[in-house]
């Protein structure tokens, strides 16, 4: 296996990448196993590599990091006999810092470090947004990195920290960072969770029997039959033992401001966010683009499968019927074959198909989730009037993506998204369809149950991809001569 991976869809560029996806469990049997079907469910949220540990008495802390996916690589019943214990941490990978495209062994998590107290691993799911400032104050005071993850200044943060145990020097360290974090991590006997006091990334609580799981998504809660919880807060740092929970809220209380992309694109469809359902949340965005923008067409098709719920929401509102105008191959997979120039070329026909007897000399509405460079939707549409359609109406069911993220998505730089270069007419003569529309921010707002849109005195949600008002300063970025948006 190579030190690097390309995207499972090398076509797939026009899509903001998913972070990375966390899962922890305490108190079970065969622990490692439960992990690994946690990380399965997480597995839209990086697809690079993945990575569990585990502990007991006898073996003392068990590794195994692999690239590539949880199905080809953590089903082996030989490398799960490996991960012996009733503790265990898992994580998947999509790289968001450090060297992208050419992720080494030594960044996959969780990282492992022993400390006098004993040995500690953590998986991360954010971004550390001054972690090159921290990284250079490191070094220079003797610290000697091995990997390009930005988690990484945690581990040296906690080797310099005084603290007695390693909960406390989980605190010092993660005081000292900037950005979005959810983290779980393990000592011999403890499970971790800890969440930035924005509570920009997800963290949920499961229990299953006597025992405990943390996972970036429900849905991982789900598969291994755990019963949910609750969510972590924002702030708040849960240490889970045989003698049960403890929680601590060891940070400066702040206003919460959760990655709204995660009800967008992110998490999936069967998770629940906040006590809403994600399915329903981007059904009631299609709801709210059919109210805002509406058109004379015969067809509302999605572009699957991100596109699916906002497409149903606004069939349904519309009145226009929904159909599969385009139908996904869900067997395309990153060892299909070796891409050719001319295969290259076919683009997202290897994906994607058009269902042309159902398109031929339609007036079709299109329903995707986003428009990044726009390359994926200028080919989708050429599809689309290769079969005969007689219109073609772009719908997108999130606002035009105008600034990048640095919480934790890997997002192009900034002149290379369209929205931050062309008004939504210059785009959709760049795309060459009939019309497009955007949801507005307050539609957005709407359907994610803020009655009052976005005009409540603060915004709930980090929406910073969209409206360019970051809730941390990016510093590192700054330093590098990322210029923000002006205050209004």
């Amino acid at each position: 296996m190579s030190d690097s991976l390309p995207p499972a869809h090398p076509f797939d560029d026009d899509k903001l990448r998913e972070e990375c996806g966390i899962f922890g469990i305490h108190g079970v049997a065969d622990a490692a196993n439960f992990v690994a079907l946690g990380l399965h469910a997480l597995q839209h949220r990086g697809q690079e590599a993945g990575g569990i540990v585990t502990y007991t008495p006898d073996t003392g802390f068990n590794s195994a990091r692999r690239f590539g996916y949880v199905r080809d690589t953590f089903t082996s019943q030989k490398l799960m006999e490996t991960l012996p214990g009733t503790l265990g941490i898992g994580h998947v990978r999509y790289s968001t810092a450090g060297s992208k495209g050419q992720t080494q062994i030594r960044d996959v998590q969780p990282l492992f470090a022993e400390f006098a107290m004993g040995g500690c691993a953590i998986a991360h799911n954010g971004n550390i947004t001054n972690a090159e400032a921290l990284r250079r104050e490191l070094i220079e005071r003797g610290s000697i990195f091995q990997s390009s993850s930005d988690t990484e200044c945690i581990i040296h943060l906690m080797a310099r920290s005084i603290q007695k145990n390693i909960p406390e020097r989980i605190k010092d360290a993660l005081r000292r960072v900037e950005g979005a974090f959810s983290i779980v991590a393990m000592t011999r006997s403890k499970l971790i969770g800890v969440r930035d006091p924005l509570g920009v990334r997800p963290l949920m609580l499961g229990r299953l029997g006597e025992g405990y799981a943390l996972a970036s998504e429900t849905c991982a809660l789900d598969i291994i039959g755990a019963e949910f919880v609750r969510e972590i807060e924002p702030g708040e740092m849960v240490i889970i033992t045989d003698q049960g929970l403890e929680s601590f809220f060891p940070f400066e209380k702040r206003k919460s401001k959760f990655c709204v992309f995660e009800h967008v694109y992110f998490s999936r469809p069967d998770s629940v966010i906040g006590g809403r359902s994600v399915y329903e949340t981007r059904r009631m965005i299609g709801v709210e683009l059919a109210k805002e923008a509406p058109v004379d067409a015969d067809l509302v098709c999605p572009v699957p499968d991100s596109g699916t719920p906002a497409a149903i929401g606004y069939s349904q509102e519309s009145g226009i019927p929904y159909a599969m105008g385009i139908i996904r191959n869900q067997y395309m997979g990153r060892t299909f074959i070796e891409p050719t120039e001319h295969i290259r070329n076919m683009g997202v026909r290897l994906k994607l198909n058009v269902n042309r007897a159902l398109i031929r000399g339609k007036r079709i509405i299109l329903v995707d989730d986003s428009v990044v460079r726009g390359t994926t939707s200028r080919k989708i549409k050429e599809m689309i009037l290769d079969a005969g359609a007689a219109e073609v109406h772009f719908r997108i069911a999130s606002p035009p993506t105008q600034w990048p993220c640095f919480y934790g998505v890997d997002t192009p730089e900034r002149e290379k998204l369209l929205a931050s270069t062309m008004s939504e007419e210059q785009m959709r003569d760049h795309l060459g369809v009939d019309s497009l529309k955007f949801v507005s921010l307050d539609g957005l707002y709407r359907a994610c149950g803020e009655k009052k849109g976005r005009k409540a005195a603060e915004p709930q949600f980090c929406d910073a991809c969209f409206s360019g008002q970051y809730p941390v300063r990016p510093l590192d970025m700054v330093d590098k001569g990322f210029k923000m948006k002006e205050p209004a």
